[in-house]
């Protein structure tokens, strides 16, 4: 399973010091949340930001953009060579087009859902899809606790996405305590924010959430 680090819940005015010592076997991804206060209440980064945290890092940038109308923020990503770039499916009537720009530009296409959306709202855009993204928190607002229908709601998606190939990733609540059933459930990446920098050393950290990962999907 693929770790992807939200630096949301990291110590920002320490990133350009903390990003160089993150070790690929440990965190896979640097997860990237842009929130424009419309989509969500909050304002978090922008393309100035992730251009800077790239300039500190190797580990490929994973791009989830809550922001409303994302036809007009995606192209301002492409210059990173992001691994995947996540628009939610409730923003925009456009998924479809909005996904073959993105490969065009040889990035993965990932689209997100709120806990509330339905699994079948991404049935039509299945082919054009490269990754899911769940949300198992409302968006937005950061330290909630992991949804209770989250693991249905995931088994769902992985039902839905299991003839085409297509990633599944999660995001929000992720801990020690929901990892291995995450794992069971056939989840490809999670995202972590506070489960991952809560003891100070998130490369010790993320190689351990790994290991139950491993160790979870051994025993089923």
């Amino acid at each position: 399973m693929k770790i992807s680090a939200s630096i949301l819940a990291a110590k920002l005015t320490g990133l350009s010091q903390e990003l160089p010592t993150y070790k690929s076997d440990s965190i896979d991804l640097i997860h990237i949340d842009v929130m424009d206060g419309n989509f969500v209440p909050q304002i978090s980064f922008g393309e100035a930001f992730t251009k800077e945290v790239k300039s500190h890092t190797k580990i490929p940038l994973d791009v989830h953009l809550m922001v409303s109308n994302p036809e007009l923020h995606v192209p301002k990503y492409f210059d990173l060579n992001p691994y995947c770039i996540t628009f939610h499916i409730e923003t925009t009537n456009f998924s479809v087009r909005l996904a073959e720009e993105i490969r065009k530009a040889g990035i993965k296409v990932g689209v997100s859902l709120n806990p509330q959306t339905p699994p079948e709202s991404i049935s039509q855009i299945l082919p054009y899809l490269d990754l899911v993204l769940l949300m198992t928190v409302d968006p937005g607002f950061y330290g909630q606790s992991f949804v209770k229908s989250g693991f249905e709601k995931i088994a769902a998606v992985r039902k839905l996405t299991k003839p085409y190939n297509i990633e599944l990733e999660v995001d929000g609540g992720v801990n020690e305590s929901n990892m291995e059933e995450l794992a069971r459930l056939g989840v490809d990446i999670t995202v972590v924010g506070s489960g991952l920098y809560k003891t100070g050393d998130p490369n010790a950290q993320g190689k351990k959430l790994k290991e139950l990962a491993v160790s979870a999907r051994t025993r089923s």
